[in-house]
C-alpha cells in the first residue's frame, strides 16, 4: 500500500487493527471469577471505594495501544525518496570561449542594455547549460593560451559558478584557436560517450599559433569529436571598453577569420554559425541544442527509510507502562 512517498511494505498486518475494538469490548465486559461469594453486596458498599474494572481501564488501554503499535510496525511503514542515476549521458560537450580583449566590444544587448560580447556569451551559455541537465559539460577559456575553467561534469551548479569566473583579459592578449581546440580535445578524447562535441566561439583570428587550427581539428576528428564554430560580433567597427573606469572606450573594426572557422567546422563534421547580435547568438545555441540530441539512459531507484523501529519502540514503551500501571495504581485484588 503506497501513499505518495509513504508506504506499508506488509500492509496485511494492518487488518489486525480492526480486531482491537472488538477485543477492547470483550475485555471490558468480563472479569475473573470472584474469590468470595456474597448473597448481598449492600453491607460492603458503605466501606468500599470506587470500583475498578477487573482489568483496569488504563491498563487495558495501554495494552491495546501497545498491540496496535506493534501491528503497525509489523506492516513496515517507510518513507521513500526517488533517485535517478544517469548510466550514460546524452552528449559530452566542451564550450571553448574566447576571453581576449576584443571581447569587450559592446555590440550586443541584454534586457535592452548594451553589453560586451563576453557578457552576452555568458548569458546564452548559462541558459544552454541549464537546458541540458543530462549532459556532461566542460568549459575552456582561451586568449593567448587556453585554460580549463571546468572539467567535464554533470554538476551544473558547479559549472555555472565557474562560468561566472571567466573575465576578459584573464589570459592576456592574443588568440590561440588551435591551442584551445587541442585543450578541449584532450578533455574529451578518452571519454566513453557516444557523442563528443566542441563548441568554439571567438570574435577574432589566430594570432598565437602553438598548433594550427586545421591540424587541431583533424586530430579532434580522429578521436570522434565533432566541432561547431561560432563567429561572434559585427563586421562594423564597435566600441571597445578599456576595463578601466573613466577611460574612454575606443572604436575598433573586426578581425574575424571567417574562412578559417568554416574550415574548422567542416573538418570537424560540424557547422559554422555567425552571430552578429544577441538574437542571432540565441538562435545559434538553440540550433546547436537541437542538433546535439542523443538517448539518455536513466536508472531509477527509491531509497527507503524504515519506520519500524519507531513503532516497535513505542509499542515496547506502552507495554512497559501497562505493566508498571498494573503493578501499582492499576493493581486489583483477585
Amino acid at each position: 500500500m503506497k501513499l505518495g512517498d509513504f508506504e506499508f511494505a506488509h500492509p496485511w498486518w494492518l487488518a489486525g487493527l480492526a480486531v482491537l475494538p472488538l477485543l477492547a469490548w470483550f475485555l471490558g465486559g468480563r472479569g475473573p471469577v470472584p474469590a468470595v461469594r456474597f448473597s448481598s453486596l449492600a453491607p460492603l458498599r458503605a466501606v468500599a471505594g470506587k470500583r475498578r474494572a477487573a482489568w483496569g481501564g488504563m491498563s487495558r488501554l495501554l495494552a491495546l495501544l501497545a498491540v496496535g503499535a506493534f501491528l503497525v510496525g509489523l506492516a513496515r511503514p517507510r518513507l521513500g525518496k526517488a533517485h535517478d542515476i544517469i548510466e550514460s549521458s546524452g552528449v559530452d560537450i566542451v564550450l571553448v570561449l574566447d576571453v581576449s580583449p576584443s571581447m569587450r566590444a559592446e555590440d550586443f544587448t541584454l534586457g535592452g542594455q548594451r553589453v560586451n560580447r563576453l557578457d552576452a556569451v555568458k548569458d546564452v551559455t548559462r541558459r544552454f547549460i541549464e537546458g541540458r541537465p543530462n549532459d556532461r559539460i566542460g568549459i575552456v577559456a582561451f586568449a593567448r593560451a587556453p585554460f580549463v575553467v571546468s572539467a567535464i561534469t554533470l554538476n551544473h551548479d558547479w559549472l555555472l559558478k565557474n562560468l561566472e569566473r571567466i573575465a576578459i583579459g584573464m589570459l592576456g592578449d592574443g588568440t590561440s584557436i588551435g591551442g584551445a581546440i587541442a585543450s578541449a580535445s584532450n578533455r574529451l578524447k578518452d571519454n566513453p560517450s557516444k557523442s563528443k562535441v566542441v563548441i568554439l566561439l571567438t570574435d577574432g583570428a589566430e594570432t598565437v599559433t602553438t598548433i594550427k587550427p586545421s591540424i587541431a581539428a583533424e586530430a579532434a576528428k580522429a578521436v570522434g569529436i565533432r566541432i561547431h564554430t561560432i563567429a561572434a560580433g559585427t563586421d562594423q567597427p564597435a566600441s571597445i571598453g578599456s576595463g578601466i573606469p573613466f577611460l574612454r572606450p575606443m572604436t575598433r573594426g573586426s578581425d574575424l577569420d571567417e574562412a578559417s572557422l568554416r574550415e574548422i567546422a567542416e573538418i570537424g563534421n560540424g557547422k559554422f554559425f555567425r552571430a552578429t547580435d544577441s538574437d542571432s547568438l540565441n538562435k545559434v545555441f538553440e540550433e546547436i541544442d537541437r542538433l546535439e540530441k542523443t538517448e539518455v539512459k536513466l536508472k531509477k531507484f527509491t531509497e527507503w527509510r524504515e519506520l519500524f523501529p519507531w513503532f516497535a519502540a513505542a509499542g515496547a514503551l506502552l507495554l512497559a507502562m501497562q505493566l508498571i500501571h498494573s503493578a501499582t495504581a492499576g493493581r486489583s485484588l483477585p
